[in-house]
């Protein structure tokens, strides 16, 4: 037990009356806990840091005491994270922040120092640094003090910016106009640590960003002072970080996607990250900078898929974790192998982010070395970030009707997304249930083997999900399915949906649930046979919810799609009964066809169109009954309509009569 009697006797002498014996004691015990982690903890157990926060706190104290307590502070929060949830759990946080009321530079720089090592910590709560409104601003106003307060706040502000809230708080107190001139300071960390606040503050913020671009920095915009920044001969760190300021800016909309920082600059910076002389963190970062940059630019993804070999040099992210330079020590190698699986979910994001839009950067990016077996493996590994990109990157590749007929087909990727879609959380979810869609699409040669997989059974069940973009995957799923299908999946999807959830997603409040229902409803009364089936054992509900659709507020498309659906129930044989004996349907047609809206105006004529067609039996009763309803007056009407195809509709319409 010699530590804990030594550490007690440390402890011991803090309570000491004569003030010169503490302040030896507390500079005995600085010197003894200068990394060893053991003793940290024991002086933090036997109660040392309420005593030292005492000390720091006391007017009476000497201001040498107060410092020594300040640093003795700052070295104990070097040590593990539990050393920190100890250090703030006795409130050294509101204790620092009010020292740093002192006039004494080296006193506040120790308290400083103390305060940027609790904060980093991610066992520190941010919020602590916004609790009292007067702390920001007392900040900002010591970063003209000297080279250590800018080093220590602008990295205190950095790490602590972490909401939308707190971008705002900082942007309202001057942050830019104050770190701005930071960023020529002639010492590295501060450039540094300046460079990251930008980073942090532009991030998806338009009111930050639109600023940056109009600061000069000595005479030179802002935006040059990061191009300089991403100079081959700066530190790697830097060039990645002004990467990153300016990628935030142009998505931001500050900045031109085809601005020359962005397209000579910015983006073969971030490419050159990916090579594999960089260390793991760096390629990551690259990767998913880069491919932040250019999800919504498909010029941005055409340069960078033709720049320095990037498709192949993603390749290897899947090979080996470091590259045989940087395994000089085997420290690094064994962080490398723990932390391989980042590569890869880099790799899968900026292989999604490519091939997003472009039909040949898919294909240059599935012909990559086992790149279908790579992502199909990715799809069930266990780190839940890498199977959210991998599942990203299926669904990016599956917008390719070319490669849903080929790569898709010949890997079954099918299979492990099914597999995917059993027990995972949302996120994975949504993007494993858009794939589908897309591999339900007819054309997909996939669609066979996933139909006798049981899928219905589960695209009912994420129609019943409290997610909104759920409920649209599975509804629009289902459509793809029914979408010209035999009558045989047709009956199976209206079995296993049930016609409650049918109509209760007629009834969603999500105008896109309700749109996808809609198409699955048109796909599945489709073909004469289909319709008069369906019709015969659900025409009752259809109708009904045809009837609210129309009556109730929606937008055109809405109710063009539901015309739609009408003009198909008006097709079929036996349907057609349906709406023929409804005379207050009839009186919604007649009130769609004189509607100021083309579209549905069309539609309304479709409908009448397919119920007084000729061939059909009963065909001359229904014209009777029609014309007695005044409908043929609007049919003559809309034959001098000014958009071609409605007179055109209504010309075809009119016909049927004359024959």
């Amino acid at each position: 037990m010699y530590f804990t009697a030594t550490s007690r006797h440390y402890v011991d002498r803090l309570f000491d009356p004569d003030p010169q014996k503490v302040l030896q004691g507390v500079i005995d015990m600085k010197n003894a806990v200068i990394g060893n982690n053991k003793q940290k903890a024991n002086l933090i157990v036997l109660g040392a840091v309420p005593r030292l926060l005492y000390l720091l706190q006391q007017s009476s104290s000497s201001l040498e005491l107060r410092t020594e307590c300040a640093v003795v502070l700052g070295s104990l929060a070097m040590g593990t994270e539990n050393n920190i949830k100890s250090l703030v759990d006795c409130h050294i946080i509101p204790a620092l922040l009010q020292g740093l009321l002192c006039p004494d530079l080296i006193f506040i720089e120790a308290c400083l120092r103390c305060l940027r090592t609790v904060f980093i910590s991610p066992v520190t709560p941010v919020q602590l640094l916004y609790t009292d409104s007067t702390v920001i601003p007392h900040l900002m106003s010591l970063l003209s003090r000297s080279q250590r307060t800018q080093e220590y706040i602008t990295q205190i502000f950095s790490h602590c910016c972490k909401t939308p809230e707190h971008q705002t708080v900082l942007f309202n107190h001057g942050a830019i106009q104050n770190i701005a001139p930071l960023l020529i300071s002639p010492s590295y960390k501060v450039r540094m640590q300046a460079l990251k606040c930008f980073s942090v503050l532009a991030y998806e913020n338009t009111q930050v960003s639109m600023t940056l671009v109009n600061v000069l920095v000595d005479g030179e915009l802002l935006s040059q002072v990061f191009v300089r920044m991403m100079q081959r001969d700066q530190p790697i760190e830097m060039q990645l970080t002004a990467a990153k300021c300016l990628t935030y800016m142009c998505r931001a909309g500050a900045i031109r996607t085809d601005d020359s920082c962005i397209v000579l600059k910015t983006l073969p910076c971030l490419v050159r990250m990916c090579s594999k002389e960089h260390l793991l963190e760096e390629r990551v970062e690259g990767a998913e900078t880069l491919a932040y940059l250019m999800e919504p630019d498909v010029e941005l993804q055409r340069i960078a898929s033709t720049t320095d070999h990037l498709v192949s040099m993603l390749a290897d992210y899947f090979k080996y974790p470091s590259s045989v330079s940087a395994i000089t020590d085997i420290k690094r190698l064994d962080h490398d192998l723990k932390h391989a699986h980042e590569l890869r979910q880099a790799a899968f994001k900026l292989y999604a982010s490519l091939g997003s839009n472009d039909e040949d950067i898919r294909k240059k990016i599935t012909e990559t070395e086992n790149m279908m077996d790579r992502i199909v493996s990715g799809l069930s590994e266990s780190s839940i970030k890498v199977r959210l990109a991998a599942v990203r990157c299926l669904h990016s590749l599956s917008r390719s009707v070319q490669q849903l007929r080929t790569s898709f087909h010949d890997h079954a990727v099918w299979k492990p997304l099914m597999k995917l879609l059993q027990n995972a959380p949302d996120e994975v979810l949504v993007m494993a249930s858009s794939t589908l869609c897309n591999l339900l699409l007819e054309f997909s040669p996939s669609k066979e083997p996933i139909l006798e997989s049981g899928v219905i059974e589960l695209l009912c069940s994420l129609t019943q999900s409290d997610s909104p973009a759920l409920r649209v995957n599975g509804i629009w799923a289902l459509m793809n399915m029914a979408f010209q299908a035999d009558q045989k999946v047709k009956v199976e999807i209206v079995r296993c949906l049930g016609t409650e959830q049918l109509f209760r997603l007629l009834s969603d409040p999500d105008t896109n649930v309700l749109m996808k229902t809609l198409g699955l409803l048109r796909n599945l009364l489709s073909t004469r046979p289909h319709i008069d089936q369906i019709m015969s054992s659900h025409g009752k509900q259809i109708m009904q919810a045809v009837t609210l659709i129309l009556e109730a507020e929606h937008s055109i498309e809405v109710k063009e799609q539901t015309l739609c659906i009408l003009a198909n129930i008006a097709d079929g044989n036996t349907a057609k009964e349906l709406i023929m004996t409804n005379d207050d349907m009839l009186q919604k047609i007649k009130y769609y066809m004189g509607h100021s809206n083309v579209k549905l105006q069309l539609a309304a004529t479709f409908c009448i169109s397919n119920l007084i067609w000729n061939e059909e039996d009963g065909s001359q009763e229904r014209q009777d009954k029609l014309r007695e309803m005044g409908f043929v007056d609007i049919l003559h009407k809309l034959t001098q309509a000014s958009d071609p195809n409605l007179s055109d509709r209504a010309k075809t319409a009119m016909q049927q009569y004359l024959a």
